[in-house]
């Protein structure tokens, strides 16, 4: 398989794999306008994540290509027509009044991956082209059934740095699973002992009320005292005084 690189470096073998888009979703879902067939540079760049200036320099470089995969520009009657079918355009990034519009549909999005040196997902695109364009050259083993590309992908992936990788991510889930195995015994018991304190703080919580209620019980009483107390002082208070005015009678 030639390296990635070779698609920035040939015309004619971007143009042999120019049919695959669906691979621009494998690797990053690419969001449509409304019209579900194209997208604005603002919405490349973002897909891409770099800046408009970088798409807008390689569109210039290479503008017959783009071009010939269906990039064009909306201008006058066809961009008011494109902008009222297609609202969510009018953003900060394209003021209304602008005078020209550049539309990318898939291919030239594609097209955009297989020349953007400085982007990660740029990158991954044109790995994952050449994977899925040599298992499909390959064909099927001597004998064996063909399998579908994303499963030859897949066990090209397995047997490869990714296999290995994954490998090490299950014996070491192996481990962790075999230390809580280990460690089953501590956490019953420590499941036992968290029960049996709800118990007891239940049967705290119970006595608490109790008392709680009881001592509500008692406030009551009290007052209920004080109001007699209060009741026999004022009757003292008027025998006292029926008494005094007696004696000064």
């Amino acid at each position: 398989m030639p390296p990635e690189i070779a698609l920035l470096e040939s015309r004619a073998l971007r143009d042999s794999v120019i049919e695959r888009t669906d691979v621009l979703d494998k690797v990053k879902i690419l969001t449509m306008l409304p019209d579900g067939l194209h997208i604005t540079t603002r919405m490349v760049a973002e897909y891409f994540e770099v800046g408009e200036e970088a798409v807008k320099s390689l569109t210039k470089r290479h503008r017959a290509e783009f071009q010939s995969n269906g990039m064009h520009i909306l201008r006058g009657s066809y961009l008011q027509v494109f902008e009222r079918s297609n609202v969510d355009l009018s953003d900060s990034s394209y003021p209304q009044g602008r005078a020209h519009l550049t539309l990318y549909p898939r291919r030239a999005v594609l097209n955009v991956a297989m020349l953007l040196r400085d982007s990660d997902i740029a990158k991954r695109v044109r790995t994952y082209l050449l994977d899925v364009e040599e298992a499909a050259r390959s064909g099927p083993e001597a004998g064996a059934e063909q399998l579908p590309l994303e499963q030859v992908l897949t066990q090209r992936m397995l047997t490869g740095p990714i296999g290995t990788r994954l490998e090490a991510v299950e014996a070491c889930l192996e481990d962790v699973g075999s230390t809580l195995r280990e460690l089953a015994p501590w956490m019953a018991g420590v499941s036992a002992r968290l029960d049996g304190m709800d118990r007891r703080l239940d049967a705290h919580g119970r006595f608490i009320c109790a008392m709680s209620e009881r001592l509500c019980d008692l406030g009551e009483d009290m007052t209920e005292v004080r109001r007699d107390v209060a009741t026999l002082e004022a009757e003292a208070a008027q025998r006292r005084a029926r008494r005094a005015k007696r004696r000064r009678a």
